[in-house]
Protein backbone atom coordinates (compact mmCIF):
# COMPACT_ATOMS: atom_id res chain seq x y z
CA UNK A 1 0.00 0.00 0.00
CA UNK A 2 2.48 2.69 -1.63
CA UNK A 3 0.15 5.31 -0.43
CA UNK A 4 -1.09 6.16 2.86
CA UNK A 5 0.78 9.17 5.31
CA UNK A 6 3.81 8.90 6.31
CA UNK A 7 2.71 10.49 9.58
CA UNK A 8 -0.16 7.84 10.00
CA UNK A 9 0.18 4.21 11.58
CA UNK A 10 -0.05 1.77 9.51
CA UNK A 11 -0.62 -1.91 8.69
CA UNK A 12 2.62 -4.53 10.04
CA UNK A 13 1.33 -6.93 12.16
CA UNK A 14 2.80 -7.91 15.33
CA UNK A 15 4.63 -10.90 14.95
CA UNK A 16 7.98 -12.22 16.61
CA UNK A 17 10.71 -13.37 13.30
CA UNK A 18 13.74 -14.53 13.54
CA UNK A 19 16.07 -11.95 14.36
CA UNK A 20 18.53 -10.97 11.40
CA UNK A 21 21.51 -9.51 13.36
CA UNK A 22 23.55 -6.30 13.24
CA UNK A 23 23.28 -4.12 9.95
CA UNK A 24 27.45 -5.62 9.56
CA UNK A 25 25.80 -9.55 9.51
CA UNK A 26 23.21 -7.97 6.83
CA UNK A 27 25.17 -6.57 4.49
CA UNK A 28 27.54 -9.89 4.51
CA UNK A 29 23.98 -11.77 3.93
CA UNK A 30 24.19 -13.55 7.53
CA UNK A 31 20.73 -13.41 8.30
CA UNK A 32 20.24 -16.44 11.05
CA UNK A 33 16.87 -18.57 11.61
CA UNK A 34 14.31 -18.47 14.17
CA UNK A 35 14.94 -22.18 15.10
CA UNK A 36 11.16 -22.00 16.40
CA UNK A 37 9.96 -21.58 12.86
CA UNK A 38 11.36 -25.17 11.72
CA UNK A 39 13.48 -23.60 8.49
CA UNK A 40 15.68 -26.22 7.02
CA UNK A 41 18.88 -24.81 8.15
CA UNK A 42 20.66 -25.34 4.76
CA UNK A 43 18.48 -23.95 2.68
CA UNK A 44 17.80 -20.76 4.86
CA UNK A 45 21.43 -20.24 4.58
CA UNK A 46 21.52 -20.67 0.97
CA UNK A 47 18.11 -18.12 0.72
CA UNK A 48 20.17 -15.71 3.45
CA UNK A 49 23.02 -15.34 0.56
CA UNK A 50 20.91 -14.23 -2.06
CA UNK A 51 21.10 -10.47 -2.75
CA UNK A 52 17.26 -9.71 -3.89
CA UNK A 53 15.70 -7.41 -6.23
CA UNK A 54 13.01 -5.77 -4.78
CA UNK A 55 9.64 -5.29 -6.67
CA UNK A 56 8.23 -2.50 -5.08
CA UNK A 57 8.81 0.29 -2.69
CA UNK A 58 8.49 4.25 -2.49
CA UNK A 59 11.87 5.43 -0.94
CA UNK A 60 12.97 8.22 -0.04
CA UNK A 61 15.17 10.72 -1.38
CA UNK A 62 19.35 10.59 0.55
CA UNK A 63 19.89 13.57 2.65
CA UNK A 64 19.76 16.34 2.52
CA UNK A 65 17.12 16.20 0.27
CA UNK A 66 15.14 13.77 2.24
CA UNK A 67 13.24 15.83 4.84
CA UNK A 68 11.17 18.13 2.11
CA UNK A 69 10.56 14.90 -0.25
CA UNK A 70 6.83 14.53 -0.86
CA UNK A 71 7.73 12.76 -4.17
CA UNK A 72 7.92 9.01 -3.04
CA UNK A 73 4.33 9.02 -3.50
CA UNK A 74 1.42 10.20 -6.00
CA UNK A 75 -1.27 10.69 -3.21
CA UNK A 76 0.89 10.68 0.09
CA UNK A 77 -2.58 12.00 2.18
CA UNK A 78 -1.71 13.23 5.22
CA UNK A 79 -4.99 13.80 6.51
CA UNK A 80 -7.81 11.26 6.25
CA UNK A 81 -10.30 10.03 8.35
CA UNK A 82 -9.44 7.48 10.89
CA UNK A 83 -8.87 3.74 10.38
CA UNK A 84 -8.22 0.48 12.59
CA UNK A 85 -4.94 -0.10 12.04
CA UNK A 86 -3.28 -4.19 11.38
CA UNK A 87 -1.75 -4.50 14.91
CA UNK A 88 2.03 -3.98 13.39
CA UNK A 89 1.89 -0.24 12.50
CA UNK A 90 1.29 0.66 15.70
CA UNK A 91 4.22 1.84 17.77
CA UNK A 92 4.53 -1.05 19.93
CA UNK A 93 5.35 -3.14 16.83
CA UNK A 94 8.13 -5.87 18.76
CA UNK A 95 9.86 -5.97 15.39
CA UNK A 96 10.90 -2.29 15.76
CA UNK A 97 13.70 -2.84 18.04
CA UNK A 98 15.94 -5.38 15.84
CA UNK A 99 15.84 -3.13 13.04
CA UNK A 100 17.05 -0.16 15.45
CA UNK A 101 19.72 -2.09 16.26
CA UNK A 102 20.34 -2.97 12.85
CA UNK A 103 20.29 -0.19 11.02
CA UNK A 104 21.09 2.70 13.41
CA UNK A 105 22.77 0.79 16.67
CA UNK A 106 19.91 2.00 18.45
CA UNK A 107 18.72 0.43 21.46
CA UNK A 108 15.26 0.93 22.40
CA UNK A 109 11.50 -0.59 23.88
CA UNK A 110 8.38 -0.21 22.33
CA UNK A 111 6.95 2.21 22.54
CA UNK A 112 9.46 4.58 22.56
CA UNK A 113 8.53 7.65 24.89
CA UNK A 114 9.40 11.26 23.81
CA UNK A 115 12.83 10.79 24.52
CA UNK A 116 13.36 7.65 23.13
CA UNK A 117 11.67 9.05 19.90
CA UNK A 118 14.61 12.33 20.05
CA UNK A 119 17.65 9.56 20.78
CA UNK A 120 16.39 7.43 17.92
CA UNK A 121 16.47 10.86 14.99
CA UNK A 122 19.42 11.30 16.52
CA UNK A 123 21.15 7.93 16.00
CA UNK A 124 19.57 8.20 12.50
CA UNK A 125 20.76 11.49 11.74
CA UNK A 126 24.27 10.30 12.55
CA UNK A 127 24.35 7.30 10.05
CA UNK A 128 22.97 9.27 7.33
CA UNK A 129 25.68 11.79 7.86
CA UNK A 130 28.16 9.12 7.74
CA UNK A 131 26.82 7.62 4.73
CA UNK A 132 25.74 11.08 2.34
CA UNK A 133 24.93 10.76 -0.64
CA UNK A 134 25.38 7.21 -0.60
CA UNK A 135 22.82 6.52 2.21
CA UNK A 136 20.26 5.09 0.07
CA UNK A 137 21.91 2.20 -1.43
CA UNK A 138 23.61 1.58 1.90
CA UNK A 139 20.19 1.00 3.69
CA UNK A 140 19.62 -1.38 0.93
CA UNK A 141 22.57 -3.45 1.15
CA UNK A 142 21.40 -3.87 4.99
CA UNK A 143 17.96 -5.64 3.87
CA UNK A 144 20.56 -7.73 1.82
CA UNK A 145 19.11 -6.37 -2.07
CA UNK A 146 21.18 -4.62 -4.81
CA UNK A 147 18.21 -3.74 -6.47
CA UNK A 148 14.65 -1.95 -5.59
CA UNK A 149 11.97 -1.01 -8.14
CA UNK A 150 11.35 2.70 -6.64
CA UNK A 151 8.05 3.44 -7.27
CA UNK A 152 8.26 7.27 -7.26
CA UNK A 153 6.65 10.70 -9.15
CA UNK A 154 10.69 11.61 -9.91
CA UNK A 155 13.87 10.04 -9.00
CA UNK A 156 15.26 13.46 -8.58
CA UNK A 157 14.69 16.51 -6.10
CA UNK A 158 12.16 18.46 -8.00
CA UNK A 159 12.16 22.63 -6.77
CA UNK A 160 14.14 21.41 -3.39
CA UNK A 161 15.38 24.53 -2.47
CA UNK A 162 19.18 25.08 -1.67
CA UNK A 163 21.61 21.83 -1.25
CA UNK A 164 18.73 19.57 -1.97
CA UNK A 165 18.95 20.49 -5.70
CA UNK A 166 20.30 17.99 -7.99
CA UNK A 167 20.07 14.97 -5.35
CA UNK A 168 18.61 11.64 -6.80
CA UNK A 169 18.06 7.91 -6.13
CA UNK A 170 21.85 5.91 -6.48
CA UNK A 171 22.27 3.45 -9.78
CA UNK A 172 20.29 0.67 -7.54
CA UNK A 173 17.34 2.22 -7.38
CA UNK A 174 15.42 1.70 -10.90
CA UNK A 175 12.02 3.85 -11.57
CA UNK A 176 8.67 2.82 -11.74
CA UNK A 177 6.60 6.14 -12.06
CA UNK A 178 2.87 6.72 -11.08
CA UNK A 179 0.14 7.13 -14.22
CA UNK A 180 -3.36 7.69 -12.88
CA UNK A 181 -3.07 11.31 -13.30
CA UNK A 182 -3.41 10.48 -17.17
CA UNK A 183 -7.04 8.77 -16.67
CA UNK A 184 -8.59 11.69 -15.51
CA UNK A 185 -7.89 14.36 -18.18
CA UNK A 186 -11.49 16.11 -16.98
CA UNK A 187 -13.08 17.94 -14.12
CA UNK A 188 -12.66 16.03 -11.31
CA UNK A 189 -15.10 17.23 -8.66
CA UNK A 190 -17.47 14.58 -8.98
CA UNK A 191 -15.10 12.04 -8.54
CA UNK A 192 -13.71 13.98 -5.47
CA UNK A 193 -17.50 14.32 -4.34
CA UNK A 194 -17.67 10.26 -3.68
CA UNK A 195 -16.08 10.43 -0.31
CA UNK A 196 -13.81 11.81 1.81
CA UNK A 197 -10.67 9.76 0.96
CA UNK A 198 -10.94 10.21 -2.48
CA UNK A 199 -11.74 14.29 -1.63
CA UNK A 200 -8.36 14.21 -0.51
CA UNK A 201 -7.24 12.12 -3.59
CA UNK A 202 -8.01 13.63 -6.71
CA UNK A 203 -6.87 16.96 -5.86
CA UNK A 204 -3.35 15.75 -5.78
CA UNK A 205 -3.78 14.21 -8.79
CA UNK A 206 -4.67 17.10 -11.02
CA UNK A 207 -1.58 18.57 -9.24
CA UNK A 208 0.01 15.58 -11.12
CA UNK A 209 -1.31 16.22 -14.42
CA UNK A 210 -0.40 19.62 -14.14
CA UNK A 211 3.27 18.73 -13.69
CA UNK A 212 2.86 15.97 -17.09
CA UNK A 213 1.21 18.97 -18.77
CA UNK A 214 4.04 21.31 -18.25
CA UNK A 215 6.70 18.64 -18.92
CA UNK A 216 5.24 18.92 -22.70
CA UNK A 217 4.85 22.61 -22.40
CA UNK A 218 0.58 22.98 -22.02
CA UNK A 219 -1.56 24.77 -19.43
CA UNK A 220 -4.38 22.62 -20.18
CA UNK A 221 -5.71 19.46 -22.02
CA UNK A 222 -5.93 19.88 -25.57
CA UNK A 223 -9.85 19.79 -26.95
CA UNK A 224 -9.51 16.41 -28.93
CA UNK A 225 -8.77 13.00 -27.52
CA UNK A 226 -6.73 12.05 -30.20
CA UNK A 227 -4.60 15.38 -29.08
CA UNK A 228 -4.55 14.47 -25.68
CA UNK A 229 -2.85 10.50 -26.26
CA UNK A 230 -0.46 12.50 -29.09
CA UNK A 231 0.74 15.17 -27.17
CA UNK A 232 0.32 14.21 -23.73
CA UNK A 233 -0.10 10.55 -23.29
CA UNK A 234 2.26 9.07 -25.40
CA UNK A 235 4.80 11.77 -25.06
CA UNK A 236 4.75 11.50 -21.10
CA UNK A 237 5.38 7.57 -21.00
CA UNK A 238 7.61 8.12 -23.87
CA UNK A 239 9.84 10.77 -21.42
CA UNK A 240 9.14 8.27 -18.43
CA UNK A 241 10.42 5.25 -20.21
CA UNK A 242 13.84 7.52 -21.65
CA UNK A 243 14.21 8.81 -18.20
CA UNK A 244 14.86 4.99 -17.23
CA UNK A 245 11.24 3.84 -16.26
CA UNK A 246 11.03 0.16 -16.09
CA UNK A 247 7.14 0.10 -15.21
CA UNK A 248 4.60 2.35 -14.39
CA UNK A 249 2.30 2.12 -11.41
CA UNK A 250 -1.46 2.60 -11.41
CA UNK A 251 -3.01 2.81 -7.61
CA UNK A 252 -6.38 2.73 -9.69
CA UNK A 253 -7.93 1.13 -6.69
CA UNK A 254 -8.18 3.65 -4.55
CA UNK A 255 -9.22 5.90 -7.73
CA UNK A 256 -12.19 3.62 -8.88
CA UNK A 257 -13.26 -0.20 -8.73
CA UNK A 258 -11.11 -2.55 -11.25
CA UNK A 259 -13.38 -4.00 -14.64
CA UNK A 260 -12.11 -2.23 -17.78
CA UNK A 261 -15.06 -2.49 -20.87
CA UNK A 262 -13.59 -2.69 -23.95
CA UNK A 263 -14.13 1.26 -25.40
CA UNK A 264 -13.81 2.13 -28.76
CA UNK A 265 -11.76 5.25 -29.54
CA UNK A 266 -14.95 6.67 -31.83
CA UNK A 267 -16.92 6.29 -28.37
CA UNK A 268 -14.14 7.44 -25.73
CA UNK A 269 -13.33 10.89 -28.55
CA UNK A 270 -17.23 11.84 -28.33
CA UNK A 271 -16.87 11.68 -24.78
CA UNK A 272 -13.95 13.44 -23.78
CA UNK A 273 -14.78 16.43 -26.83
CA UNK A 274 -18.31 16.62 -24.92
CA UNK A 275 -17.26 17.58 -21.46
CA UNK A 276 -13.20 18.78 -22.15
CA UNK A 277 -13.01 22.31 -20.09
CA UNK A 278 -16.50 22.40 -20.56
CA UNK A 279 -17.81 21.04 -16.64
CA UNK A 280 -17.38 17.65 -14.91
CA UNK A 281 -18.56 14.72 -17.07
CA UNK A 282 -21.32 12.30 -16.09
CA UNK A 283 -19.79 8.61 -13.73
CA UNK A 284 -21.18 6.74 -16.35
CA UNK A 285 -19.60 8.91 -19.65
CA UNK A 286 -16.00 9.40 -17.40
CA UNK A 287 -16.21 6.10 -16.87
CA UNK A 288 -15.78 4.93 -19.96
CA UNK A 289 -13.39 7.49 -21.21
CA UNK A 290 -10.73 5.77 -18.42
CA UNK A 291 -11.47 2.44 -19.49
CA UNK A 292 -10.40 3.72 -22.89
CA UNK A 293 -7.95 5.21 -21.36
CA UNK A 294 -6.48 2.57 -19.23
CA UNK A 295 -6.52 0.32 -22.14
CA UNK A 296 -4.12 2.54 -24.15
CA UNK A 297 -1.65 3.17 -21.56
CA UNK A 298 -1.09 -0.39 -21.49
CA UNK A 299 -1.13 -0.70 -25.27
CA UNK A 300 1.91 1.67 -24.94
CA UNK A 301 3.37 0.56 -22.25
CA UNK A 302 3.53 -3.06 -23.86
CA UNK A 303 5.09 -1.21 -27.24
CA UNK A 304 7.94 0.76 -24.78
CA UNK A 305 8.71 -2.19 -23.24
CA UNK A 306 7.48 -1.14 -19.56
CA UNK A 307 5.45 -3.79 -17.52
CA UNK A 308 2.35 -1.96 -15.93
CA UNK A 309 2.43 -2.47 -11.80
CA UNK A 310 -1.16 -2.82 -10.16
CA UNK A 311 -2.35 -2.05 -6.46
CA UNK A 312 -4.13 -5.04 -5.71
CA UNK A 313 -4.69 -5.47 -1.57
CA UNK A 314 -6.85 -3.91 0.73
CA UNK A 315 -5.60 -0.32 0.48
CA UNK A 316 -5.03 2.14 2.97
CA UNK A 317 -7.85 4.48 4.09
CA UNK A 318 -11.56 3.74 5.85
CA UNK A 319 -13.34 4.10 2.65
CA UNK A 320 -11.14 2.01 0.48
CA UNK A 321 -13.48 -0.39 -1.84
CA UNK A 322 -12.13 -3.94 -1.14
CA UNK A 323 -14.65 -5.67 -2.94
CA UNK A 324 -13.79 -3.74 -6.03
CA UNK A 325 -10.07 -4.29 -5.43
CA UNK A 326 -10.69 -8.10 -6.48
CA UNK A 327 -8.12 -8.80 -9.16
CA UNK A 328 -10.72 -11.27 -10.71
CA UNK A 329 -12.42 -7.86 -12.09
CA UNK A 330 -9.39 -7.46 -14.26
CA UNK A 331 -9.95 -10.31 -16.35
CA UNK A 332 -11.08 -8.63 -19.58
CA UNK A 333 -7.54 -6.95 -19.78
CA UNK A 334 -5.64 -9.84 -19.22
CA UNK A 335 -6.91 -12.01 -22.11
CA UNK A 336 -7.40 -8.83 -24.40
CA UNK A 337 -4.72 -9.94 -27.31
CA UNK A 338 -4.01 -6.51 -28.08
CA UNK A 339 -2.09 -6.40 -24.18
CA UNK A 340 -0.46 -9.71 -24.60
CA UNK A 341 2.51 -8.15 -25.04
CA UNK A 342 2.00 -6.35 -21.81
CA UNK A 343 3.21 -7.79 -18.86
CA UNK A 344 1.15 -6.87 -15.51
CA UNK A 345 2.27 -7.29 -12.37
CA UNK A 346 -0.35 -7.52 -9.12
CA UNK A 347 1.23 -5.49 -6.64
CA UNK A 348 1.30 -7.39 -2.97
CA UNK A 349 -0.29 -10.65 -3.94
CA UNK A 350 -3.81 -9.05 -4.56
CA UNK A 351 -4.84 -9.76 -0.46
CA UNK A 352 -7.58 -10.72 1.07
CA UNK A 353 -8.21 -12.40 -2.77
CA UNK A 354 -4.65 -14.16 -2.60
CA UNK A 355 -6.21 -17.32 -4.59
CA UNK A 356 -7.77 -15.77 -7.10
CA UNK A 357 -4.31 -13.39 -7.60
CA UNK A 358 -2.87 -16.50 -7.74
CA UNK A 359 -4.90 -18.45 -10.54
CA UNK A 360 -4.29 -15.58 -12.89
CA UNK A 361 -0.75 -16.15 -12.88
CA UNK A 362 -2.07 -18.88 -15.65
CA UNK A 363 -2.02 -15.79 -17.63
CA UNK A 364 1.02 -15.71 -19.88
CA UNK A 365 1.79 -12.21 -19.09
CA UNK A 366 0.83 -11.82 -15.79
CA UNK A 367 2.72 -11.56 -12.12
CA UNK A 368 2.28 -11.08 -8.73
CA UNK A 369 4.85 -9.98 -5.98
CA UNK A 370 5.13 -10.15 -2.35
CA UNK A 371 5.57 -6.52 -1.39
CA UNK A 372 3.31 -5.42 1.45
CA UNK A 373 2.22 -8.66 2.60
CA UNK A 374 5.99 -9.47 3.58
CA UNK A 375 5.00 -6.05 6.10
CA UNK A 376 1.13 -7.23 7.15
CA UNK A 377 1.70 -10.99 7.87
CA UNK A 378 3.37 -12.91 9.68
CA UNK A 379 6.18 -15.27 7.90
CA UNK A 380 4.22 -18.93 9.12
CA UNK A 381 0.95 -16.82 7.70
CA UNK A 382 2.14 -15.63 3.96
CA UNK A 383 4.44 -19.02 3.61
CA UNK A 384 0.57 -20.79 3.31
CA UNK A 385 -0.33 -19.21 0.06
CA UNK A 386 3.35 -18.50 -0.97
CA UNK A 387 3.37 -22.57 -0.73
CA UNK A 388 0.19 -22.61 -3.01
CA UNK A 389 1.94 -20.23 -5.94
CA UNK A 390 5.52 -21.94 -5.94
CA UNK A 391 3.74 -25.41 -6.18
CA UNK A 392 1.93 -23.84 -9.33
CA UNK A 393 3.72 -21.10 -10.90
CA UNK A 394 7.13 -20.47 -9.59
CA UNK A 395 8.60 -18.59 -12.50
CA UNK A 396 5.53 -15.62 -11.99
CA UNK A 397 6.40 -14.65 -7.77
CA UNK A 398 8.61 -11.50 -7.40
CA UNK A 399 10.03 -10.43 -3.83
CA UNK A 400 9.09 -7.03 -2.56
CA UNK A 401 8.71 -4.62 0.32
CA UNK A 402 7.28 -1.42 0.02
CA UNK A 403 9.58 0.15 2.02
CA UNK A 404 7.75 3.06 2.83
CA UNK A 405 7.94 5.81 5.38
CA UNK A 406 5.06 5.09 7.87
CA UNK A 407 6.03 6.75 10.69
CA UNK A 408 7.68 8.87 12.94
CA UNK A 409 9.31 5.30 14.28
CA UNK A 410 9.28 3.08 11.07
CA UNK A 411 10.77 4.92 8.10
CA UNK A 412 11.05 3.34 4.79
CA UNK A 413 14.56 1.97 6.06
CA UNK A 414 13.26 0.00 9.04
CA UNK A 415 10.31 -1.34 6.54
CA UNK A 416 12.56 -2.17 4.12
CA UNK A 417 14.68 -4.09 7.05
CA UNK A 418 11.36 -6.17 8.16
CA UNK A 419 10.37 -6.32 5.31
CA UNK A 420 13.59 -8.17 3.64
CA UNK A 421 13.35 -10.90 7.11
CA UNK A 422 10.15 -11.53 6.66
CA UNK A 423 9.70 -12.35 3.19
CA UNK A 424 12.94 -14.83 3.36
CA UNK A 425 11.61 -16.49 6.32
CA UNK A 426 8.24 -17.20 4.31
CA UNK A 427 10.12 -18.08 1.40
CA UNK A 428 11.96 -20.36 3.80
CA UNK A 429 8.97 -21.79 5.24
CA UNK A 430 7.06 -22.68 1.88
CA UNK A 431 10.25 -24.43 0.51
CA UNK A 432 11.33 -26.31 3.62
CA UNK A 433 7.33 -27.56 3.40
CA UNK A 434 7.74 -28.91 0.16
CA UNK A 435 11.41 -30.23 0.52
CA UNK A 436 9.92 -32.50 3.17
CA UNK A 437 6.89 -33.34 2.25
CA UNK A 438 9.14 -34.87 -1.25
CA UNK A 439 7.34 -32.65 -4.04
CA UNK A 440 11.07 -30.79 -4.72
CA UNK A 441 14.88 -31.89 -4.64
CA UNK A 442 17.02 -29.99 -2.65
CA UNK A 443 18.32 -28.64 -5.84
CA UNK A 444 15.11 -27.02 -6.82
CA UNK A 445 14.13 -25.43 -3.95
CA UNK A 446 17.47 -23.09 -3.86
CA UNK A 447 16.30 -22.89 -7.46
CA UNK A 448 13.14 -21.33 -6.63
CA UNK A 449 14.36 -19.14 -3.99
CA UNK A 450 16.73 -17.81 -6.16
CA UNK A 451 14.00 -17.37 -8.87
CA UNK A 452 11.48 -15.59 -6.36
CA UNK A 453 14.41 -12.87 -4.69
CA UNK A 454 16.11 -12.42 -7.98
CA UNK A 455 15.89 -14.21 -11.17
CA UNK A 456 12.36 -13.57 -11.88
CA UNK A 457 12.35 -9.78 -11.94
CA UNK A 458 15.62 -10.05 -13.54
CA UNK A 459 14.30 -11.79 -16.43
CA UNK A 460 10.55 -9.78 -16.29
CA UNK A 461 12.51 -6.47 -16.45
CA UNK A 462 15.64 -7.63 -18.66
CA UNK A 463 18.28 -6.73 -15.69
CA UNK A 464 21.58 -7.85 -16.63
Amino acid sequence: MSHLPPIRLRLVPVFLFALLGTASAIAQNAIPADPDLGIDPALLRRIAALRAIDNHAPPVLPPPADAADRDFDALPVDNMEPETDIVAWRPDNPQLPAAWKALWNFDGAVPLDADGLKRLQAARAAVKAREGAHFDAWVLAQAGMDTMLANRVAMSASGAPGAAAGVSMGPGFRWVPYIDALLFPLDNSGLAAANPDRRLFFPLEDKLRARYLDAVHLHAVPATLADYLATVVTPTLERQKAGGAVAAKFEIAYLRPFGFNDVSQGQAAAIYSRYAGKGAPTLTDYEQLQDFLFRYIAVECGRLGMAVHLHTMSGGGSYFDIGGDNPLRLGSIFNDPRLRKTDFVLLHGGWPFVREAGALLQKPNVYLDLSQETLSFSPRTMSAWLREWLETFPDKVLFGTDGYPYNDVMGWEESAWIASRNGRNALGLALTGMLRDGEISRQRAEEIATKVLHGNAATLYRFP
